[in-house]
């Protein structure tokens, strides 16, 4: 008989692990319900695979990956698009299978059109998506299976959207924040070294046809310039080599990777941004699933993970685990030391009036905005800088490359 390894959450809001056997998925998931939990995913725990077949499927992983990435706007077009179908009277499975013809990510449609034929043999919307983990968030997951029980499931999705809508919106702001920097710096850095390898040889081969002796300023370029066109390929290497090193770190070691998120935390001016953007991650998320009914234990579990930042993560993780036991939400975030004094003061409001929701909704809606004001800041503040700093590099080596020429009679014999 299959076994499957299976994530269910208690009422509680408690996330719990167990291996169970059944005859098939819709027995497994009859199971699960029979024991007063609430089903997200299962896999199923296979016999070990011939080489050739592991080789086979990590091939299909790698592709997917490479190739097939979903991101914020498409889960937000998919939960738009199905919202309104629902809305508008369309069955579960027609609305799946229009919205998977429309879906311009191919990965994407075709989890869609899996997923109306699982609905079409039986099983519930949340049950197929969940088998499909790797495709639809575990907010969604919960939104649809919360919007399935309570019969408001276009709401659901519609909430979904709006969430996912929003976040795409705070990484843009993110992204257009260190494009710019890094753009200049890129161009900069081209500028600087091939003014280095192609033309300070050409003005270091006549100041050499001269003889005298140069200014120091202008030797030591040519020394710099000597010393990159000969170490070219090693300086190449060491950056390529660099660069693979810190992405294995980054990805494997929980160690480095929470390193590098509290150096983000800690960095003038772009800290800021960085805690804020979590914060309004942090925030949208707890108020969208808080307001569709989703426990509060589940809503912190999946905030930490949506938050993008180890150190946060594990500051929301805390919170669960007080939260779990008794406390108010409040007073652990406080003991963490993690989130600003505004948000715990707008939490303890909210938790005290019964109005935990507007208050979640509130402190998502003015982070949002300081993001926008932080990101505008940001830009304002690096562009003037950036100029002068590059402008300064560049007139350093023409002067350099220049100064033997104010004295060219002394160099002349």
């Amino acid at each position: 008989m299959p076994r499957y390894k299976v994530k269910a959450y208690t009422e509680e809001g408690n996330l719990i692990e167990d291996v169970i056997e059944a005859p098939s998925f819709n027995d497994l998931v009859e199971k699960v319900r029979e024991r007063g939990l609430h089903f997200i995913n299962a896999d199923e725990i296979a016999e070990e695979a011939p080489k050739e077949e592991k080789k086979e499927e990590k091939k299909k992983k790698a592709g997917i990956t490479l190739f097939g990435g979903i991101g914020d706007r498409d889960i937000a077009l998919f939960c738009r698009q199905l919202g309104a179908m629902v809305n508008a009277g369309v069955g579960i499975i027609d609305a799946l299978e229009i919205v998977a013809d429309q879906m311009p990510n191919k990965k994407l449609a075709e989890a869609l059109a899996e997923v109306a034929q699982d609905v079409g043999a039986g099983r519930s919307l949340s049950d197929a998506m969940a088998v499909r983990s790797d495709v639809f968030p575990e907010l969604v997951i919960n939104l649809v299976a919360v919007g399935e029980e309570t019969g408001e499931l276009d709401k659901a999705l519609l909430r979904a959207s709006e969430y996912y809508e929003k976040l795409a919106m705070i990484k843009s702001k993110i992204k257009s924040a260190s494009f710019y920097p890094v753009f200049v710096l890129v161009v900069a850095t081209a500028i600087v070294v091939g003014i280095l390898y192609f033309l300070v040889p050409t003005f270091a081969d006549i100041y050499k046809s001269l003889g005298g002796s140069l200014p120091l300023p202008t030797q030591m370029l040519i020394n710099a310039s000597n010393a990159l066109r000969n170490n070219m390929l090693f300086i190449i290497g060491f950056i390529v080599a660099f660069s693979v090193a810190f992405r294995l770190a980054y990805t494997r070691s929980y160690g480095f990777r929470k390193a590098v998120h509290a150096f983000m935390l800690r960095a003038p001016k772009f800290g800021d941004l960085v805690l804020k953007s979590a914060m309004a991650k942090f925030g949208r998320t707890m108020a969208t699933m808080f307001a569709s009914g989703v426990s509060i234990e589940r809503a912190l579990e999946i905030a930490g993970k949506v938050a993008g930042n180890l150190v946060i993560k594990e500051a929301v993780d805390r919170v669960q685990k007080d939260v779990t036991e008794g406390q108010p939400m409040w007073a652990s975030m406080e003991k963490t030391e993690r989130f600003p004094r505004l948000i715990i003061a707008m939490v303890k409001v909210g938790e005290e009036t019964g109005r935990l929701d507007e208050m979640l909704d509130t402190i998502a809606r003015f982070y949002e905005d300081e993001v926008d004001r932080a990101v505008e800041g940001l830009i304002t503040l690096i562009e003037p800088l950036l100029i002068v700093v590059l402008g300064s590099i560049i007139g350093l080596i023409l002067i350099a490359l220049y100064m033997p020429i104010f004295k060219m009679g002394e160099l002349i014999k």
